[in-house]
Order: C-alpha cells, then sequence, then structure tokens
C-alpha cells in the first residue's frame, strides 16, 4: 500500500502513541496526533525500558539521543521486605551481552520528550486541547467529533488513549474492569535528601506480606523513583494523578526495613492509583479503527511493560499497514501479529503479583530460598522469552 495516500489520526500523545506516529511517518503517511491535554507535562514517574523495547528506540532512530538521557542498572535485586538480598538478577553489561541490547530507565517525561521531538522532525502534527467525543465510520476513513465542536476527517484512526480509552468505548463497548484488590503509590525523591549510598544503582524489590516495593534512579542518580503496592479490600479510583499524603504512604508500610523507612521518610508528593484487571477484548481492530498499548492490552505493573509493549505495537503496526494492500487489512495483521504477545505478558504480571506479596511466612521463606539457589543464567534466562524478541528483526509467531 502507497503510504503516502493515507492520512492517519492517533488519539493520545502518551509513548505508545508517539511512537506509532513516527513509526507511521516514516513510511510516508500523514500523522495527526490528538491529545486532550494542553501540554504533554512534566509526569513524575519512572519507566523501564527492557531490550525489546530499546530494540525498537533504535529502529526509529533514537537510540543515540535515548541513550544520553537514560540510566542503566547493574542489576534487578529482590530483597525481603527487611532489606535482605534474596536474589540479584545481573543486568547492565550482563543484560547486553545476552540480547544485543541494554536495559534502561527513564523518566517519563525524558522519553516522551524525546518521541516527541522525532515524531515533529518526521513531519508529524500535534494538536492539544482536543477530546474525543463522538467517531462515525465512513466508506473512505472515520469521521471524529471533539468536545470542542472540531470535527475531522481521516483515512485510518489509532486509540492510543491509555487504559481510560474513549475510544475503547465508543468504538469497541469494552467490559467493565475488575479491581485487583492492589492500590499503588509512585513518587519521586531527590538522592540529596537520602543517605549517601542508600541505593546502588540497581531495581530493588522489597517484598513483603501483602505489600511491595520498587525503586530505582533515574537522571544519573539524582532522583529515586519509587512504587509501592499494597493489598486492600477498599477500592480506589483508577488513575495516575489522585495525590494522597505521604504519612498514609508510610503508615502502610511500617515495619519494612531502614531502606525502605529512609526513602519513604523523604517522600513529600504522592500519588494513589487503583489496579484494575480488565478483560481480554475480543478484538482490537474495526474497519479503520484500531487500538494500541493501554487501550487495548492494559497490563498491572508487575512485569514493568506496559510502555515496552506500546513501543512494540507502534512499530507493528506500521509495519504491518506499509506491508498490506489495504488499511483493513493492515489492522488484522497488526491485531495477529500482536495480541498473542500481549495477553501471555498480561497474564505473566498478574502471575508476579501474587509471587511478591506471600502472605504465609513459610511459604514465603521457601521460595525466596529457591530464588536465592538458582543459578544466574536459569535466573535471568526466565525473561528470555520476553527481553530476547526483537520485533523490528523478526515477525511474531
Amino acid at each position: 500500500m502507497d503510504m503516502k495516500t493515507l492520512e492517519i489520526s492517533i488519539i493520545g500523545a502518551g509513548i505508545g502513541g508517539l511512537a506509532a506516529a513516527l513509526a507511521l511517518a516514516r513510511t510516508g503517511a500523514k500523522v495527526t496526533v490528538f491529545e486532550q491535554a494542553e501540554a504533554l507535562g512534566e509526569v513524575g514517574a519512572g519507566l523501564q525500558i527492557s531490550p525489546n523495547g530499546v530494540a525498537v528506540l533504535e529502529a526509529l532512530g533514537l537510540r543515540a539521543d535515548a541513550a544520553k538521557l537514560a540510566t542503566t542498572p547493574e542489576a534487578v535485586v529482590l530483597r525481603d521486605y527487611r532489606g535482605g538480598e534474596v536474589a540479584r538478577l545481573a543486568m547492565g553489561k550482563t543484560a547486553e551481552a545476552r540480547y544485543g541490547r541494554p536495559y534502561w530507565q527513564f523518566h517519563r517525561a525524558d522519553l516522551l520528550k524525546l518521541l516527541e521531538n522525532g515524531a515533529r522532525a518526521a513531519g508529524v502534527t500535534l494538536v492539544f486541547g482536543h477530546k474525543l467525543a463522538g467517531v462515525k465510520p465512513q466508506p473512505d476513513g472515520v469521521d471524529l467529533e471533539f468536545t470542542s465542536g472540531v470535527h475531522h476527517h481521516t483515512s485510518c484512526l489509532i486509540g492510543a488513549d491509555g487504559v481510560r480509552s474513549t475510544l475503547r468505548d465508543l468504538v469497541f463497548e469494552g467490559q467493565p474492569a475488575s479491581f485487583t484488590g492492589h492500590v499503588a503509590w509512585r513518587g519521586l525523591v531527590k538522592a540529596e535528601k537520602l543517605p549517601a549510598g542508600l541505593f546502588e544503582n540497581a531495581a530493588q524489590v522489597f517484598m513483603g506480606k501483602g505489600r511491595h516495593l520498587v525503586a530505582y534512579p533515574l537522571r544519573g542518580g539524582s532522583l529515586i523513583n519509587f512504587v509501592a503496592v499494597e493489598e486492600r479490600k477498599s477500592w480506589a479510583a483508577e488513575g495516575w494523578n489522585i495525590p494522597d499524603t505521604a504519612e498514609n504512604l508510610r503508615a502502610a508500610f511500617t515495619g519494612f526495613g531502614s531502606p525502605v523507612q529512609a526513602l519513604l521518610n523523604a517522600v513529600e508528593e504522592t500519588f494513589l492509583w487503583g489496579l484494575f484487571n480488565h478483560p481480554v477484548l475480543p478484538r482490537w481492530h474495526k474497519g479503520r479503527v484500531v487500538l494500541l498499548g493501554d487501550a487495548c492490552h492494559p497490563m498491572l505493573p508487575y512485569l514493568a511493560q506496559g510502555a515496552v509493549m506500546g513501543l512494540e505495537d507502534a512499530y507493528v503496526l506500521a509495519r504491518s499497514l506499509e506491508a498490506a494492500d489495504t488499511p483493513e487489512a493492515g489492522l488484522a495483521a497488526y491485531e495477529m501479529a500482536r495480541k498473542p504477545r500481549a495477553t501471555r505478558v498480561q497474564k505473566g504480571a498478574a502471575a508476579n503479583a501474587r509471587a511478591y506479596h506471600l502472605r504465609n511466612p513459610l511459604v514465603r521463606g521457601a521460595a525466596h530460598k529457591a530464588l536465592a539457589l538458582m543459578p544466574q543464567g536459569a535466573l535471568i534466562g526466565r525473561f528470555d522469552w520476553l527481553y530476547a524478541l526483537d520485533v523490528t528483526a523478526v515477525r511474531e509467531a
């Protein structure tokens, strides 16, 4: 298909949406991204981009610039709630030697800006302050209506508008999500507020009864990003920007060891969100409308693959459209290629949640001992299915 004949619209200027915009623009398509926010802000959150995601950044021509923004952890360290080391998964040069690419960590705003700059340089138009209100399929594309009253016609429509996707509700009638019983706090702490050397250059997971906390450095170690998860019966709204008090966060992790206490005592601002299970959508595309990333396969954060799956989706979508005879065929090929892998990652993330929160102390102790005795090659090998797949080089089975 001659991509220069397509005018493609994307709803949502997140990681997946901007990556898709760049990938599609590089094929020659005319691409417009509509974002409901007035601007891309400095969102206070970290992202982990494993080698399979770095492969996409590389294919999009962004690897060199991304390397300047990334932190490369030397390890992923699993600890008990007191701080004792359970297992250490070597990353750094070990991961790069095994997978051909590094394991990186970013401040979300840095990666988002990199993708935005790349998309603009490729000719993508970004339109802010536009919230989708209606969608009407046409023989030659899709008519869009925004809450402002603006109308727009497009050849192909991509929904990359996240876990609470408006397009998914309008077109695909997504089933209601169910609360997992997990809530998560996130935030950033300046490293200068912590004892020197408290956190090494690693992603560290502190695991306790019904709770765990992940912490890792960003921006050259000047910031420590954390995500703290607690099981609870009460419902919490699904969203990323629900302010909560640091006191509530600290109370939830009473009893954890001194590294966690020192980190949480330095927290000044935090946000809480509820974690939800979303039923697998029967379809990701209808006609010339398709979903991408969290809009079609939202997943729990326990494999750190949400952003990475959005990057993989973006590249495969652009490749599938370019190789197809019609937009409809291209979108169908994209769904067929991506759905099995995304579903497997969703299930893997849910399984990790159970492993982190083992409640029975005897079971937890036995599980931790088994991890400690596992050879390093076998430990990292458990992730080969995930990190070794390069969607830019091979077609997925």
